[in-house]
């Protein structure tokens, strides 16, 4: 995974792309936003911004739905 980033500190370039790449990799792996942002010591939005940046398809928030139930046909 990549090293641990100075919490505020700029990335571009080289290391931005690595990242992004490092970034991507795991998250279709099926690391989520919140677990790569904790490992990389960035914010969830920096996180979610890289993802985006790199083209990749965000999943849903998953978990329960409100609403009413399928009926099932029958």
């Amino acid at each position: 995974m990549a090293e641990t980033l100075k919490k505020g500190s700029r990335v571009t370039g080289a290391a931005r792309e690595k990242l992004a790449a490092d970034l991507k990799k795991q998250y279709d792996s099926g690391a989520s936003i919140r677990a790569l942002a904790e490992a990389t010591g960035r914010s969830y939005g920096f996180v979610h911004r890289m993802l985006s940046e790199s083209g990749v398809t965000l999943r849903g928030r998953g978990g329960a739905t409100r609403g009413k139930t399928r009926a099932t046909s029958s």
